[in-house]
């Protein structure tokens, strides 16, 4: 909790979002949970972007208390209703304003805008909420019979427009019922859950194995993106997600066995084998997928032994840029392994998480100083080892070394600690400050320790053009071949459209650069202009004729997705070599 404000304080939205109402929707998590920035961050806002206590006073718009009413009716005809009905139950069927709404949008900033401004693009006919996989599967067959567009939302905490149902028909949400655990294999340490499942879910019924299934220890899923607490373990699968302790553990990517889909031509299984040479994988060819190959249900994932008595937490400074990249390099490069969580602060971000993190209440702000780690030159480095005993110990002791070698100071795990208290609700400080006109949204992509420089000055410029702009960068989900660069950039705007079109100006600097214009958050419809000329046109046709095996009428997803139905003319070709 924050100290009370000694000045001028916000009239911070503390009050929960009104059940179904539209701040229900936009906002983030908890409708209990609330964060606003401590009063040295607010004073720095100001400086930034130019403001006074005065427009602090009033909000910027509509904070969306009041509830969800539509002009949209359903324009399913009753008989699909119906038939909808008998599959999932009539209870579970639902046509209502707020039900539909609720699934319409994800959580980037052009969303969040468009429903403060009420501005209703599309919402889907109907909304279902599945409760077994035989469910989804007649689901998928009535709507391919029908050639009724069909959509699933899982946890909602999609950044590209991934789950927007553009061309209204279906929407799946899967929170309600499609969660339970399917199997539980400990000798092969493995898990079997519904798609709908939750990050949290998951995890406590890791944690607990013993009581639930007897097992003889505990476990981890160790997939922590930060959308942790609100997004489903098949949004994870479909979009090639991330988590924060990714370096360790891996990608999701890395640690899916199996998985179940229910398609337009039926029922597709991968095989749940460590490894195999049967041609290429089919594991992999259907994540990544987005729904636009039929309807994720089942997953099987690894899983890993539950040790956090052994976490051995650490960060550092770096006097600039340049030095912490090569010594973060050196650390992935040095075959002494991972840790799990693994970020790097470039000098502007660092500034900003000082404050976040608290390290300006503390002596170690004034040690920097005089030490000569300079304001706005310095950078932060942070994590923390898991696994085994000595293992995790030893991660951490070659970190150690390689940031000395470098002229890295220890923060000692101070910084560390602060950081996990806010890893999964810092979130919630974009809807408060959106409450007063100031944007914060993010973009990410992957680099090769070769280009990240490139990327990284050239992104930042793109970034800053639009005046009065914090723009942070850091690096994370580190591989010995590069890492993800992770741009955030906090600006003062209330226009969708506006948004929408810096938004695009940094997606073309990111496949401008030489980068890939996604590391985990997938590309939707919003990055979807962007795909095939960051593929190549013959390698994009790969995802065109799986498209049209498994769902030649363009009824899953569709109003483009992955840019599989898009017309020529919204594509974007920024780089003439890989047309």
């Amino acid at each position: 909790m924050n100290k009370p404000y000694k000045g001028f304080e916000p009239a911070w939205v503390r009050e929960a979002a009104p059940k179904k109402s539209y701040r229900s929707i936009f906002r983030w998590g908890d409708p209990d949970f609330v964060k606003y920035p401590k009063e040295s961050l607010y004073k720095m806002i100001k400086e930034k972007f130019e403001m006074t206590d005065e427009d602090f006073e009033h909000y910027d718009g509509d904070i969306g208390m009041d509830e969800v009413k539509l002009s949209v009716p359903c324009g399913l005809a009753k008989e699909h209703i119906r038939a909808l009905e008998e599959i999932a139950g009539k209870d579970f069927v639902s046509t209502g304003d707020y039900e539909r709404l609720s699934v319409a949008y994800g959580k980037t900033g052009y969303d969040a805008l468009r429903l403060r401004q009420k501005r209703v693009d599309c919402v889907p006919d109907v909304v279902v909420y599945p409760d077994t996989s035989e469910q989804v599967e007649q689901i998928v067959t009535y709507c391919t019979a029908h050639k009724i567009p069909l959509y699933v939302y899982g946890g909602g905490s999609s950044v590209t427009r991934g789950v927007e149902p553009v061309k209204g028909g279906v929407s799946l949400d899967m929170r309600l019922r499609f969660n339970k655990v399917l199997s539980f294999q400990e000798q092969d340490q493995t898990i079997t859950v519904q798609a709908g499942m939750s990050g949290p879910q998951l995890e406590d019924t890791l944690n607990r194995a013993p009581e639930l299934f007897g097992a003889k220890r505990r476990y981890t899923c160790g997939h922590f993106p930060q959308s942790f607490e609100y997004s489903s373990v098949g949004g994870w699968v479909v979009t090639r997600g991330a988590g924060q302790n990714s370096t360790y553990y891996g990608c999701i990517t890395d640690i899916v066995a199996g998985q179940k889909y229910a398609t337009p031509i039926g029922v597709v299984k991968t095989s749940h084998y460590p490894r195999e040479a049967t041609g290429p994988n089919l594991n992999q060819i259907m994540m990544g997928g987005e729904g636009t190959f039929g309807v994720l249900t089942e997953v099987t994932l690894r899983i890993f032994r539950y040790m956090p008595e052994n976490r051995k937490r650490f960060s550092y400074i770096f006097k600039d840029w340049n030095t912490a990249m090569e010594a973060a390099r050196e650390m992935m490069q040095c075959e002494a392994g991972y840790s799990s969580v693994f970020r790097l602060s470039d000098p502007e971000e660092t500034n900003l998480m000082l404050r976040l993190y608290n390290v300006d209440e503390t002596p170690l702000q004034k040690l920097l100083d005089i030490r000569g780690y300079k304001d706005m030159e310095r950078c932060l480095f942070l994590g923390f080892s898991d696994g085994e005993k000595g293992f995790a110990k030893n991660v951490a002791k070659n970190i150690k070394r390689i940031a000395r070698q470098y002229g890295g100071m220890s923060l000692t795990s101070f910084v560390t600690k602060s950081w996990e208290k806010g890893r999964f609700n810092d979130p919630y400080l974009r809807d408060t400050m959106l409450d007063f006109g100031i944007m914060t949204d993010t973009l990410e992509c992957t680099v090769n320790w070769s280009n990240m420089a490139r990327v990284h000055r050239e992104v930042r410029e793109v970034c800053h053009r639009l005046p009065n702009t914090i723009v942070t960068t850091h690096m994370s989900h580190c591989y010995p071949q590069g890492a993800n660069l992770y741009f955030i950039f906090i600006t003062r705007m209330s226009d969708a459209e506006k948004f929408k079109a810096y938004h695009a100006t940094i997606l073309d600097a990111i496949q401008r650069s030489g980068a890939a214009m996604s590391h985990h958050h997938g590309i939707g419809k919003m990055f979807a202009p962007w795909l095939e000329g960051q593929l190549g046109r013959r390698e994009y046709g790969v995802f065109k004729a799986l498209k049209d095996y498994f769902d030649p009428d363009y009824m899953m997803n569709p109003g483009g997705t992955l840019g599989l139905d898009l017309e020529e003319k919204d594509k974007r070709f920024l780089r003439e070599d890989i047309q």
